[in-house]
């Protein structure tokens, strides 16, 4: 073979190469697994929210993800230089797709507790709130009748509401284990109310107002847990943690923080 085809071929060869190197994304797409995927330059982080946790994370008419947290971790992300997958997970499920690396964060209105700290990390608080006791207008119930025990009480499984009920009312005697009913999705609490179903419902106070909107159905009390909201992530990413602390402060410190306290309508 001459020197001139050992040329072309060489020639040949580097073409097709520069071609297939052109194929590489900088960014995540659909199939971006958890665990910090990092394509090129950029890693993508996939954020676990409730789909139904108005105004912190909920799905909007278009599917899309929205949100006090939601538009958090977004503004965080762009800071950091990290890109966010933002995906709906059943509740009382989420800290298990954490723990099994489907996801990386859970960024959606999570109380820090005993409990969960045992299995995961939270970042620094950025929220607090208190638990809220609704009933439907047609009936006089009070707080009263509702720490009394004898009444029905609904509320999502998995929630911190909840734990306060099983600890609080449950184990204490002061309530059969058969007057509280759990269910997945708060709105099918609010429905239950509505229809008479139970006697209460019980739920984080900015998210209950959120789901009775419109229905025939109000807050009658709180009760003060003192609740303070934190980003899950798992114990073996300590470098996410940081970033997620720092970003959380930069974000607290920015005006930003005000408008999307102002645009959900959040109040301290």
């Amino acid at each position: 073979m001459t020197v001139k085809v050992y040329g072309a071929i060489l020639v040949l060869v580097l073409a097709l190469a520069m071609v297939f190197s052109g194929c590489t994304s900088t960014s995540g797409d659909d199939q971006t697994p958890a665990n910090g995927s990092s394509v090129g330059e950029t890693t993508t982080y996939i954020v676990g929210i409730d789909g139904e946790y108005k105004p912190y994370s909920y799905i909007d008419t278009d599917g899309n993800p929205v949100g006090f947290d939601v538009e958090s971790i977004k503004w965080i992300a762009e800071q950091k230089g990290f890109e966010v997958k933002v995906i709906p997970v059943a509740w009382d499920g989420i800290i298990p797709a954490l723990m099994a690396g489907k996801i990386d964060m859970v960024y959606s209105g999570m109380t820090i507790t005993p409990e969960r700290l045992e299995q995961v990390n939270f970042s620094i608080p950025y929220w607090k709130v208190n638990q809220s006791v609704a009933k439907h207008d047609d009936n006089n119930f009070t707080m009263d009748d509702f720490m009394s025990g004898q009444y029905v009480i609904g509320g999502q499984r998995g929630t911190s509401g909840v734990e306060w009920i099983e600890n609080n009312l449950i184990e204490t005697g002061i309530m059969p284990e058969k007057n509280l009913l759990t269910y997945d999705t708060f709105p099918l609490v609010s429905e239950d109310l509505k229809n008479k179903r139970i006697d209460f419902a019980v739920y984080d106070k900015p998210p209950m107002l959120e789901a009775i909107e419109g229905k025939p159905l109000s807050v009658i009390g709180e009760i003060d847990t003192n609740e303070e909201y934190g980003v899950a992530i798992r114990k073996s990413d300590p470098e996410l943690l940081e970033t997620i602390n720092d970003g959380i402060t930069m974000l607290m410190a920015d005006p930003y923080w005000e408008e999307l306290k102002t645009k959900y309508g959040m109040v301290d």
